[in-house]
């Protein structure tokens, strides 16, 4: 019997290649888009290329609404102004221009920045927008469109899996250790299933391999290519 296998993730900016091999394993990938957005420095509002310079981040700046004491969803946080959208892009040209599948990959980021106007749309879009490139065959669904009233930490997981029939969480190795509860999984008859997620090496721009990039440095380079790559299929 195939069971229904399912991930969530917070909808981060333009993340790095891992959180896409987590979307290509699973039949079901959840947008956090209704949790809190967090507080302090994180991957959620930016990420990192590779430059001759070395690493530098692109960072979407934004702001909170008024009156809402840095307590808001990912769908409630703004862009501080509009001008980010031309720097991101004008970075990434002088920094990408003479990588092998730059047009494709440019344009790609282009029509997403050129109009999506909400930041948590905007980085929906690019995850679809990466996944439709790589032929990924997951669906994809919004924890709003899903639950009005969840929990936090595994009983958020237990809540998604019963709304969706998911009988699998694949999880990531990294925080995901530390808060899952695998006992009140079983109780809820979901597996829990750990990523083996081997970072793989491939051709970059510039000397030296730098890892845990943005997926757009993979996709710059490499292009149709970067599934197998990505999976771990291109021996």
């Amino acid at each position: 019997m195939i069971k229904h296998i399912f991930a969530i993730h917070q909808p981060n900016y333009l993340p790095w290649i891992g959180y896409f091999y987590k979307i290509a394993k699973v039949d079901t990938f959840i947008f956090l888009d209704s949790v809190q957005f967090p507080r302090g420095q994180s991957f959620a509002n930016r990420n990192r290329i590779k430059t001759p310079q070395g690493i530098v981040y692109l960072t979407i700046p934004l702001s909170y609404p008024k009156g809402k004491e840095k307590k808001v969803s990912y769908r409630e946080m703004e862009f501080a102004s509009d001008k980010w959208k031309e720097k991101h892009l004008k970075i990434l040209r002088f920094n990408y221009k003479r990588a092998p599948y730059f047009d494709p990959i440019y344009n790609m980021v282009k029509s997403v920045l050129d109009i999506e106007a909400l930041f948590y749309k905007l980085n929906i879009k690019l995850i679809k927008k990466v996944s439709e490139y790589l032929d990924f065959e997951t669906k994809f669904a919004l924890l709003s469109d899903i639950l009005e009233n969840f929990g936090s930490k595994t009983q958020l997981i237990v809540d998604i899996g019963k709304a969706i029939g998911g009988q699998v969480y694949y999880s990531g190795t990294g925080g995901g250790k530390e808060y899952n509860d695998e006992n009140l999984l079983n109780k809820n008859e979901i597996t829990l299933e750990y990523s083996d997620f081997i970072h793989p090496t491939y051709p970059q721009l510039w000397d030296g391999f730098m890892p845990n990039l943005s997926i757009i440095d993979l996709l710059f380079n490499c292009g149709p290519e970067s599934k197998n790559i990505l999976l771990g299929t291109n021996q």
